[in-house]
């Protein structure tokens, strides 16, 4: 029995795949959507609370990750966050804008993946689910994509299996695998927007599980002004998750805890208000100015602190140095850094130089956004470039 034959078979039923089929299929093509899941966009449903950060109205090519900062411009610049949230309210779905761009549903993430799911029936995408991959070849300008003890072929294949990031959700290096199997490079995958993890020499903070603060945390000239949490583990919330994303083994981060205190406040409140402790001086939560106060020794009457100490100690709370030993790693990263390297795509039309009718989009590429809805914009705007070239 000869297999059946598709215009596209895209591999990977989560944000990017679903866009690139839905996108192909409404051009008129026959398009193959195969997932190993049981459901279509299970990091959908998972994401921003369930409520899914869908896009960011702040979408730049800045705002992303990639051993070639200009790779992402293209599609981002033809796909925009405006188009998609067109779609998002023809489905009828309602949305609010939070801080920093971000928009999410009001209601449900499931209205985001039924939104995609319709957009596929409406280009007639065949969707098969609970199809695991055994092989995939090419021969004669044909990809023969083995699955679930079946053989379908196709002149485009269309890489959208993401990263190891959240394995409990079925994620694989998979993409990454067919890559190299076609002779494409893979930049090294590394979890991003992931928590830190502290040694035992800061065992002070972590027993501050639970406490946040608005900071602004600094890696090399890399800068984010959003809340940091202490976790049992070490340091975790918005603020730490993007700088994850740049940060290098065995360097230093810093954290100003105080981002909006002019230099040489703490002199000022000495010269106003000599009596009062240096503990009830430092607007920050009880627990944090404790384990902050002890860890640089310092405290007491104002009054009885020189100047040079409290220059001394303020100059610390701007740049508090945190060496982690380590992130919390793929299980609680929410994406993968790295991947199929763009040196070897079209950043036009996500294709594979090397291997035409071969695209690679969404995580599996070398391309990560910023936290706060901008890695969705990339799976949108990269899956509907490829679905425009198949």
């Amino acid at each position: 029995m000869s297999a059946p034959q598709f215009d596209a078979i895209v591999l990977g039923a989560g944000a990017a795949g679903m866009m690139a089929a839905a996108t192909a299929g409404q051009r008129g093509k026959r398009v193959l959507l195969l997932d190993h899941a049981d459901e279509p966009g299970k990091k959908i449903l998972i994401s921003g609370g369930g409520r899914c950060n869908f896009t960011n109205l702040g979408t730049a090519p800045e705002r992303y990750l990639s051993a070639n900062p200009h790779f992402a411009k293209s599609a981002l610049g033809r796909y925009t966050p405006q188009d998609f949230l067109e779609l998002v309210e023809r489905h009828g779905i309602a949305w609010h804008e939070k801080t920093l761009g971000q928009l999410f549903c009001d209601g449900s993430a499931r209205q985001i993946v039924a939104l995609l799911v319709e957009e596929c029936r409406a280009g007639g995408v065949t969707i098969a689910l609970g199809q695991s991959v055994s092989a995939v070849t090419h021969a004669d300008g044909q990809f023969r994509v083995s699955a679930g003890g079946r053989d379908y072929t196709a002149p485009a294949l269309v890489l959208a299996t993401g990263g190891p990031a959240i394995p409990k959700l079925g994620a694989t290096g998979f993409a990454y695998e067919l890559a190299r199997q076609f002779g494409l490079s893979v930049v090294q995958p590394r979890p991003a927007l992931v928590p830190f993890t502290l040694g035992a020499d800061e065992a002070l903070f972590r027993e501050l599980s639970g406490v946040s603060a608005e900071v602004v945390v600094r890696w090399n000239k890399v800068r984010f002004r959003e809340a940091a949490l202490f976790t049992h583990r070490g340091l975790s919330g918005p603020a730490m998750l993007q700088i994850s994303s740049y940060w290098q083994h065995r360097t230093a981060i810093g954290v100003n805890f105080l981002p909006d205190a002019a230099q040489g406040w703490l002199t000022e409140v000495k010269r106003t208000r000599p009596k009062l402790a240096l503990h009830n001086a430092l607007p920050l939560p009880d627990r944090l100015k404790a384990a902050l106060l002890d860890r640089a020794g310092i405290g007491g009457e104002l009054a009885g602190l020189t100047d040079k100490a409290l220059r001394g100690f303020e100059a610390k709370l701007a740049d508090w140095q945190f060496t982690p030993n380590g992130t919390e790693g793929f299980a609680k990263a929410e994406v993968t850094a790295g991947g199929i390297s763009t040196a070897d795509l079209s950043s036009r039309t996500m294709m594979a130089s090397k291997v035409p009718g071969l695209y690679a989009i969404g995580e599996a590429v070398d391309v990560t956004g910023w936290l706060g809805g901008y890695n969705f914009q990339w799976a949108w705007a990269s899956g509907w470039a490829a679905g425009q070239a198949v």
